[in-house]
């Protein structure tokens, strides 16, 4: 009589570890009770694939080399345990991302890591085999330029990611502390990375600012957007277009007393900025319009959207060659751009596994010139991969949790509640 059909689980980016203040772990209660809930398949064939980046290395400063997985355990005991207990009812794969390239490259972690019943596989991709087909698994970070490993296994053959992520995420992780409200550790979940700077912006503005510098701007901000229609409805009556003579007439607002004296010198000092804003951006067109050529001779002419799809386009087309190369392959996994999905190729399927770590929505304010807000989410997930009468099925399941109350009284007050379009829902259940 056969055995149980094998279940791949799939997980992915869990970035755990790093210096000070991102030696936390905010799903850590989630990532215990998944593992304690595969150990529980006491029915199935469970092994649990963790496609990379299950470790944040790269953001560990302090430490160099196997040092790194000895503070790691030290940070995290429960989950480590979780581990451990987990890996003595199923097989657990841990695979190298780029985060945690270290793990390809000393031996000495595969021991380390047998001793929690994870079994490291030194590779930049592996296989698993179902009854007629088979899953390629990779982290994906060999098709990112920015963290492509040149010599892989070698420790001192680092990408350009590696000194970006080490300089900026772990050293967030020594400052994170000094803040207002500790924000400065979650560099590492804003994508795409061209968003930091606005990130930072916000943040700054709504949490680090002087909270009576901040409330000082505020009516300027607020009221930006109806300087500017006083100014059009101003200006139409002065033309003699309209006869209103509601905007060149200050009796509405004196009839306001106080209040409406403070709106009136806010507006005058808003008009007189916007006018210098108008007066400047003659010469600044043609200024941006040179820098704009300039960045197309550069190839640096590309927006955020734009990089993102060019991105993903580079995993399809390393899906295709593996596809062609071995024609076995139903399913191609990765990770590494914290991006869950499923496409297909030749009806066969390319699954992206997400992240755990916490996201970011950029939310425009409701009023004015005020920055935007993110919006702390998370789209905890995993994928079980399995075949059932000689068809691959591949589920997907998210994991409830919401994210602690971060925003300050005022992104709370300004955050629009409109949202872009989610992308389209990945399907519970697809067939092959």
């Amino acid at each position: 009589m056969p055995g149980p059909t094998r279940n791949y689980y799939f997980i992915s980016d869990l970035h755990i570890g790093g210096d000070e203040a991102l030696g936390v772990c905010e799903f850590e209660d989630e990532l215990v009770a998944f593992l304690e809930g595969l150990a529980a398949r006491v029915d199935e064939d469970v092994e649990l694939v963790i496609v990379g980046d299950a470790f944040g290395l790269w953001e560990f400063t302090k430490v160099d080399g196997s040092e790194k997985m000895d503070v790691l355990a030290d940070q995290f005991p429960r989950i480590f345990d979780a581990f451990q207990r987990a890996g003595e009812k199923i097989r657990i794969t841990l695979l190298p991302g780029n985060h945690d390239y270290e793990l390809a490259c000393y031996p000495e972690f595969i021991p380390f890591l047998a001793q929690y019943n994870v079994h490291l596989e030194q590779d930049a991709s592996i296989t698993r085999d179902l009854e007629g087909s088979r899953i390629w698994i990779e982290h994906g970070n060999q098709h990112d330029a920015a963290n492509r490993m040149p010599d892989y296994g070698n420790p001192y053959a680092q990408p350009i990611g590696y000194y970006i992520t080490s300089n900026m995420v772990g050293g967030a992780g020594q400052l994170s502390d000094r803040g207002r409200y500790n924000w400065l550790k979650d560099v590492q979940s804003v994508y795409p990375t061209e968003d930091v700077p606005h990130w930072v912006w916000s943040n700054y503005f709504y949490k680090e600012m002087s909270p009576w510098l901040r409330w000082i701007l505020l009516p300027f901000l607020l009221l930006f957007g109806l300087t500017v229609f006083v100014l059009i409805g101003a200006g139409l009556e002065a033309a003699g277009v309209t006869a209103t003579n509601l905007f060149l007439n200050n009796r509405v607002l004196e009839s306001l007393g106080i209040f409406g004296n403070a709106v009136q010198f806010v507006l005058t000092i808003n008009a007189a900025i916007l006018m210098q804003l108008l007066i400047l951006a003659i010469p600044g067109y043609f200024v941006l319009r040179d820098m704009q050529r300039a960045a197309k001779r550069f190839g640096l002419d590309v927006s955020p959207s734009e990089l993102t799809g060019q991105k993903e386009e580079q995993y399809l087309a390393a899906a295709r060659r593996v596809f062609e190369e071995d024609p076995k392959v139903a399913v191609f996994v990765y990770g590494h751009t914290h991006a869950p999905s499923i496409r297909y190729v030749d009806g066969r399927a390319v699954v992206n596994t997400g992240t755990w770590i916490k996201q970011f929505e950029r939310v425009n304010a409701r009023w004015g010139l005020l920055p935007q807000v993110y919006v702390p989410k998370y789209c905890i997930n995993y994928f079980r991969i399995r075949e059932v009468d000689g068809v691959a099925r591949i589920e997907y399941v998210k994991i409830d949790k919401r994210p602690t109350d971060e925003l300050t009284f005022v992104q709370r007050l300004v955050a629009s509640r409109k949202r872009k379009a989610p992308p389209p829902p990945i399907p519970d259940c697809t067939v092959l």
